[in-house]
């Protein structure tokens, strides 16, 4: 059985594109997504245009994981054509290039450290350091992480996540984020305008409500689930960090197709050249990644990745608020009790 630097160096065949492949799967969705988006517009019945919406935003998931292999220079690299198209993706997606890129990057040399900047990825706070946090820094902490605030991930990760904030930070350096937040505006107020705001709602507010609440929920499945390992920055390795702390997010085929198979996100973590359309492959061919800690699209599983909040070091897993207060109140007892302090 293969691992670590083996591991990886095992897998650098699979690190390479079919060009011609790339090329089909990027256009093939970048026609369907504006087909569809079209169809919210231009279809004569409600009950089609809804549809169309709807597929409007699994397919914005599926260009946006697209332009995420290319931002990775995994497909398309060095392509005049490919670099045009995926910068005007990026801006009409809220995640221009500029900021998609240093974060995402930023990401994968620091997935599952603790004590290290949450850029790119949702913060994580141990056992102690929350109890030991501020009641405002627990609520900002808690609505990063909550339920709403996911599903919501239009407005909280991509407007103004993505747009605002980094805006805010550095204006000259992130002038794209302001630049597709006025286009995005200016989008919706011509759409509103021309065609009315039933349209509005089909051609951007539900394709992106959906495109972004699901992307939003991948990543944070994709790195928050019950068997995820965090470790303190001496102890973190990158190919554990990947087959410990990455999901394998088991799909329907249909889900697989529309989310471009980012579910196979520990082989992505392990060599992020592996284009987007030969992870299964690889799956496949190693025995080792087959072993993966997995969750899923189910409410089930979707239920138990919420519930978890912060890192316990001593359980070495994470624990939901429930057992928060449950561990809280049992130190309080032991110090309260006699009995148990005399023994």
């Amino acid at each position: 059985m293969l691992e670590g630097k083996e591991l990886i160096l095992a897998t650098k065949p699979y690190a390479r594109e079919h060009r011609t492949l790339s090329w089909l799967y990027a256009l093939s969705t970048l026609f369907l997504l504006i087909a569809t988006l079209t169809g919210t517009l231009m279809l004569p019945y409600l009950v089609l245009k809804v549809m169309a919406s709807i597929l409007s935003g699994l397919l914005i998931v599926r260009m946006f994981v697209i332009y995420h292999d290319h931002q990775h220079h995994t497909i398309l690299h060095n392509s005049s054509l490919a670099n045009a198209i995926m910068i005007l993706f990026g801006i009409y997606v809220l995640a221009p290039s500029s900021i998609w890129k240093r974060s995402h990057d930023y990401h994968h040399k620091h997935n599952s450290k603790l004590f290290s900047a949450s850029i790119g990825s949702y913060p994580i706070l141990t056992r102690n350091r929350f109890e030991s946090a501020t009641p405002s820094e627990r609520r900002r902490y808690l609505f990063s992480r909550h339920p709403l605030t996911i599903i919501a991930g239009y407005l909280s990760m991509f407007m103004i996540g993505m747009c605002i904030q980094s805006f805010l930070s550095s204006p000259r350096k992130h002038a794209d984020a302001l630049f597709a937040l006025l286009i995005h505006i200016g989008g919706s107020v011509a759409v509103c305008y021309f065609w009315g705001w039933q349209s509005w709602l089909l051609f951007i507010v539900i394709p992106f409500t959906i495109a972004c609440g699901l992307g939003a929920y991948l990543f944070y499945a994709q790195h928050n689930f019950p068997d995820v390992v965090f470790s303190v920055n001496k102890d973190w390795c990158y190919d554990k960090a990947a087959l410990l702390s990455s999901s394998y997010l088991v799909m329907s085929p249909v889900m697989q197709w529309f989310t471009a198979n980012i579910g196979y996100h520990h082989i992505h973590h392990l060599n992020a050249r592996i284009p987007f359309y030969r992870l299964p492959e690889v799956m496949q061919a190693f025995p080792e990644l087959q072993q993966a800690r997995t969750t899923s699209l189910s409410f089930r599983d979707m239920r138990a990745c919420f519930r978890l909040k912060v890192w316990d070091p001593e359980q070495n897993r994470m624990i939901s608020l429930k057992e928060i207060r449950v561990i809280r109140t049992a130190l309080l007892r032991r110090k309260s009790d006699p009995a148990i302090i005399a023994g």
